[in-house]
Formats: structure tokens, C-alpha cells, sequence
């Protein structure tokens, strides 16, 4: 994200970097920051600083006003006061990055942000740690690979279990990754699900009952993956549909939980309009399942819904800085005919992707692709069915198989093709 950032910077008054708690986006705005060579120094203020936050809340306008130059506010969810106050400094002085703002809390939920930012603001997200990133593999974008990029560009390792095991329980948020034992990461999800409960929960929505969030949360890690259906998640929740609607908006806006809405081109087809819904980590996700290393390899095959997530979680983080502008939708007929993910571009071209937690895969796992394929012949561009196995095997009429490791690949020499036995992984590029 650290390019987009520094363009951003180049032409835009205000900049947005939005992400959960803890994702690094106070790193990645300091390092940006520290680079902008022959720039003037930017100022960084943190509103989790207590003094930092109660100047900001008591006299935002005084605030921006007795701020000298470019600055960056951390955490400014804390203080959605700024927002208008920021706004009219900027149209006294539109200078480019002039504010650069992060935020916990997906800013665009935030009351009165969007007009009050209209036109004067680029907002830019930030997920977790991406599989390539934790594997220090190259930095190019697995999702525009996936969409129509040349398959002989990636050396496809296989994908071992232990190592699949190990990226769904570590997830990818930096301090949990880092943590060395299974005991410590369990205390940091702790922690880290007490903090936002605490603070930013009271502090965005005012509820006193704290206990039905979490709760909330803990339903919907059981359905990662699933159609997002209120009426079945109330009565399971035992709350009314109001209150759960405004806990779970709750939850978006705290990037804890993602929608995927369905796909249509055309309104008149019998499609199922209702979208899926993720938990974004799969790290957090096993945490609140209860689930551990041990666990998952102790059971025969892996959890289906949480191998979907692991591909949500990526394909986020790769949409995040696509070239190719992609979209992320998922494909259902109301004849249960799916297909997991389906990536569009602007010009309206599809790419439908498929999970398996098997390591095998045979004609009947492309049933949904193959009836994306014959019902959109004229878009349709390739099906994948990403799968836990060994090699990247073609199917017949622009259908794959690829093993999930993928996502950590490393970038070398052009590969065998599917049908040969690539060497091993020895250089990065």
C-alpha cells in the first residue's frame, strides 16, 4: 500500500487510511512519512493520547487551526468532530497532503464523513498482514494474477497441511503473528477483542450491554462463509432484528465482520440476493471457535468455511491495491447452483473462484463455474478452484485448479506447466 499511499500524498488535501485495530497502519503512515524526502516534516499526533483527544473533542476548529503544517492524526474516529473542522481548512488552504488521517473505524459509516470529506479526500484500506507478506514473497497482486494473468508467472509450491494449518490459526495481524507459542496469541486475541469491546464499542454506539456483541461476534465466526440471513441470525442470537442490525453495522464498522454481495448482470435472472458474511481474520475466527493447530490437524479435513475466509482475507488485501480496479462479489442461483467468489473488472469481465479444503479435485468441484461459464459465455474469462493440494492442473475450457499456496508463492523462473514437476523454490525476484 506504501505507493498508493505516496501518491495519494502528492494530490490529494486529505488522506485516509482506513483498517482494524492493529492492522499497522500507524506503521505504515510513519514509514511513508519518514520517506518523503525534501518534503517538510510532518507532524504525528495520536488520538489515543489522552491530551491529544480531549483538545480534539473540546475545540476541534481550534484544534486544526494551531496545527502548523502537514500532520498526521492517528485514530481520528475518536474525535468525528474533526471532520468538519478539517473540511474548512482545507478550503481556505487546499494544499495536498496537507491531513493524513487514520482510522480504526471504517470512516465512511462515521455520520456526516462523506459529505463533509466529499471531493477532498482519497480513502485507502488496509487489511492485515497478506500470506505473501508473512512468506516475504514478492509483493504483486495475487488477485489481477488470478483474474487473467499468465499462469507460467508463478512457481506454484505445493501446499503442505502444516503450513496451511499454521497460516489459518496465526491469521494476520502483525503482534499475533509475532507471538511465539499458541498460549501467547490466544492471550493477545484476549486483549485485543477486551480493547475494542471497551473502548471503541462505547465510544462509536454508547451500549451498556456489552456482552451481546461479543456474543454476536462469536454466532457469526460459526457461519463464516455463509448467506447472511437476520431473521435465522436473530432468533439464534435471541435479540430483535433492530438491535442485532445495529450491533452487526457495528461490527462492519469495526472491520471485525465483511459482507460479499451477490453478483448479477442481469436483474430478471432467478438469482439469491442475499450476501455473505465474514469474519476477515482467520486468525480471530479459529480464536473465537476455540480452535487451535493441534485441533485442525488433528481432524481428518479442514473446516471448509475457514478455508473460504483464508481466501477472503487474501483476496481483500489484494483488492486493496489492484491495478485492475476488481470487485468482489459471490455467485448463487435460488438452485443452489454457487460459486464462491467472482472477481469483476470495470468493464464488466468475469473471473469466478471456487474453495476446496480437499487435496483432490475432480469434474463435479467446477459444477458452479461451469454454469457461470455457459450462462455468461460472453464475460466469462476463467474458473479456478482453489484447493489444498500439490499442483496447478488445467481442466478444459479456461478451467484450473490451484493449490492455495499461491498465496504465498514465490515469483522466479517460468514453471514447467501443469502437466511437469517444477523444481523447488530457490530464488525470489
Amino acid at each position: 500500500m506504501a505507493p498508493l499511499l505516496q501518491d495519494a500524498l502528492l494530490d490529494t488535501p486529505v488522506v485516509v487510511v482506513n483498517g482494524a485495530r492493529q492492522s499497522g497502519k500507524s506503521t505504515l503512515v510513519q514509514a511513508v512519512a519518514a520517506a518523503q524526502a525534501g518534503k517538510p516534516a510532518r507532524q504525528y499526533l495520536t488520538l489515543d493520547d489522552t491530551a491529544v483527544l480531549h483538545a480534539a473533542q473540546r475545540d476541534p476548529a481550534g484544534f486544526i487551526n494551531g496545527l502548523p503544517g502537514p500532520v498526521t492524526l492517528d485514530e481520528v474516529q475518536r474525535a468525528p468532530g474533526l471532520f468538519l473542522a478539517i473540511k474548512a481548512a482545507v478550503d481556505r488552504q487546499r494544499l495536498p497532503g496537507r491531513f493524513l488521517l487514520t482510522g480504526s473505524a471504517d470512516v465512511l459509516l462515521l455520520p456526516g464523513l462523506a459529505d463533509s470529506l466529499a471531493g477532498r479526500m482519497e480513502l485507502l484500506s488496509l487489511w492485515p498482514l497478506s500470506s505473501a507478506e508473512l512468506a516475504d514473497s514478492p509483493a504483486f497482486n495475487r488477485a489481477d494474477w488470478l483474474f487473467n494473468g499468465d499462469w507460467a508467472d508463478l512457481r506454484v509450491p505445493a501446499c503442505e497441511r502444516e503450513a496451511l494449518v499454521t497460516r489459518l490459526v496465526e491469521g494476520g495481524y502483525p503482534d499475533a503473528v509475532a507471538r511465539g507459542s499458541a498460549r501467547r496469541r490466544v492471550a493477545w486475541f484476549d486483549s485485543y477483542l477486551q480493547t475494542i469491546m471497551q473502548r471503541d464499542v462505547r465510544e462509536l454506539a454508547n451500549i451498556a450491554q456489552l456482552t451481546e456483541v461479543p456474543n454476536l461476534l462469536r454466532l457469526l465466526a460459526t457461519r463464516s462463509g455463509s448467506l447472511l440471513n437476520f431473521a435465522e441470525l436473530g432468533r439464534a442470537a435471541g435479540l430483535p432484528q433492530t438491535t442485532l442490525k445495529r450491533y452487526f453495522a457495528l461490527l462492519e464498522m469495526l472491520f471485525l465482520v465483511v459482507r460479499v454481495s451477490s453478483w448479477e448482470r442481469n436483474p430478471g435472472k432467478r438469482l439469491v440476493k442475499a450476501p455473505k458474511v465474514y469474519l476477515p481474520d482467520t486468525g480471530l475466527l479459529n480464536h473465537l471457535q476455540g480452535a487451535s493447530a493441534e485441533s485442525l490437524l488433528a481432524q481428518p479435513g479442514l473446516p471448509g468455511g475457514v478455508v473460504e475466509t483464508l481466501v477472503l482475507s487474501e483476496l481483500l488485501k489484494h483488492l486493496a491495491f489492484s491495478a485492475q480496479r476488481l470487485s468482489l462479489w459471490h455467485y448463487r442461483t435460488q438452485t443452489d447452483v454457487e460459486v464462491d467468489f467472482v472477481l469483476e473488472n470495470p468493464l464488466g469481465r468475469i473471473t469466478g473462484i471456487e474453495v476446496k479444503a480437499s487435496a483432490t479435485v475432480d469434474g463435479k468441484d467446477f459444477k458452479g463455474l461451469r454454469h457461470l461459464r455457459e450462462t455468461e459465455p460472453a464475460i466469462f474469462q476463467r474458473g479456478i478452484v482453489l484447493y489444498t493440494g500439490r499442483e496447478l492442473v488445467p481442466f478444459g475450457g479456461g478451467l484450473w485448479a490451484v493449490p492455495l499456496s499461491m498465496w504465498w508463492a514465490a515469483q522466479g523462473e517460468k514453471s514447467a506447466g501443469p502437466s511437469g514437476h517444477p523444481a523447488p523454490l530457490t530464488k525470489k525476484v
